[in-house]
């Protein structure tokens, strides 16, 4: 294995001449977003600098919206890749990769598409838990990946916030940035479609509403249904601003009925924004509370205050660079990393009732 810490120099050195950059981040939308920094640095450390993210289509949908990123490649589970995905990549010509992920997903399977790519220069995280880096033959030979494996501290003796992770593994290649914060920007035509939507419902854009997200990407992660209708009648009376609730064309039936339950006047909006007009609704909204998720770091993206629904499923993707409230209740079961309840009795999200959430909200807008 090479040693990456041994030959840092060397190795920022050689990233310096890199101009068609991969990135490549295959879990997830929220984990795009959470990359976003650390492709900020990569971008800004030298002049004529390109990145293509290579994610999951969810991922990939974010293009537009991330200004750091010049072009994307949508690439599908199950992993590993074929051959095709192999060859669109070689026909590309990149000069370097680097290989964006979470603590405990295994870097090797993209490190080697990109070995089989032709790429010359590669950057991933290796754990130290005695399994081949090399070609995966056993034979252990780097040849193709020069100053590939940076050891990585997770989960032990440390656990670092996601974005911290990502922005330490671009400077191994020699990339910093002074701005740190999530990069998601509407387009114009998103936030003026997002205007009109709410004038038309009789909500004045530019007067306080807040806006609600109850949707979740895994059963774990969602605030229950009860709860929320309870919320909204709370926040109906206090502050007593509009009431505007999102969420996915899957989520619509969900978030429709906590909207009848609740009883107040609320405008539902869920199936019926795009992923630019959700950031638009977002950056627009005084204040977002949202089950945890891509949402919610849309959220952070455009700065609005944020309630954060944290389910315990993980440590170190709290909101980040914006004002904030986590909101969860500590169970023994914490940071269990799962998309569906092991213990059957959801009580991190359960535990945290309506009342706190209100009160957070109301802080957060400084109304207490």
């Amino acid at each position: 294995m090479n040693g990456a810490g041994a030959r840092g120099g060397d190795l920022a050195g050689r990233w310096a001449t890199a101009r068609r950059i991969l990135c490549v981040r295959l879990d997830s939308l929220a984990g795009v977003l959470l990359s976003t920094p650390a492709m900020r640095a990569l971008h800004g450390a030298a002049p004529g600098r390109s990145l293509t993210l290579l994610g999951p289509p969810a991922g990939v949908a974010a293009l537009p919206f991330i200004p750091e990123l010049d072009d994307a490649i949508a690439a599908r589970l199950p992993w590993p890749p074929d051959e095709a995905l192999a060859t669109t990549l070689a026909a590309r010509r990149f000069d370097a990769a680097i290989v964006f992920g979470a603590c405990l997903q295994d870097a090797r399977p993209a490190a080697r598409l990109c070995r089989r790519a032709g790429i010359p220069l590669c950057l991933a995280y290796r754990r130290d838990d005695g399994r081949d880096y090399g070609h995966g033959d056993g034979r252990g030979d780097t040849r193709y990946m020069p100053h590939h494996w940076i050891p990585d501290p997770e989960p032990t003796p440390m656990v670092r916030h996601e974005v911290q992770r990502q922005l330490a593994l671009a400077r191994h290649a020699g990339c910093a940035s002074a701005d740190q914060r999530l990069s998601f920007a509407p387009r114009q035509r998103d936030v003026d479609a997002v205007r009109g939507r709410l004038r038309a419902a009789g909500v004045d854009p530019g007067r306080p509403w807040l806006l609600l997200h109850p949707g979740a990407g895994a059963p774990a992660r969602a605030y229950p249904p009860a709860h929320w209708a309870r919320l909204l009648r709370l926040l109906a009376r206090a502050p007593g601003w509009p009431l505007v609730l999102a969420g996915s064309a899957a989520q619509t039936p969900q978030v429709d009925g906590i909207a009848r339950a609740a009883g107040v006047p609320a405008l539902s909006l869920a199936g019926r924004l795009g992923l630019g007009e959700l950031g638009a609704a977002l950056q627009l909204a005084t204040l977002a509370i949202a089950s945890h998720g891509a949402p919610a770091h849309i959220a952070a993206a455009v700065g609005t205050p944020l309630v954060d629904l944290y389910a315990l499923t993980e440590p170190h993707t709290t909101p980040w660079a914006v004002p904030n409230r986590v909101l969860f209740a500590d169970v023994p079961c914490r940071f269990c990393r799962s998309r569906a309840c092991p213990a059957g009795h959801h009580g991190c999200l359960d535990g945290v009732a309506p009342e706190r959430v209100a009160r957070a909200a109301l802080e957060l807008l400084n109304l207490t």
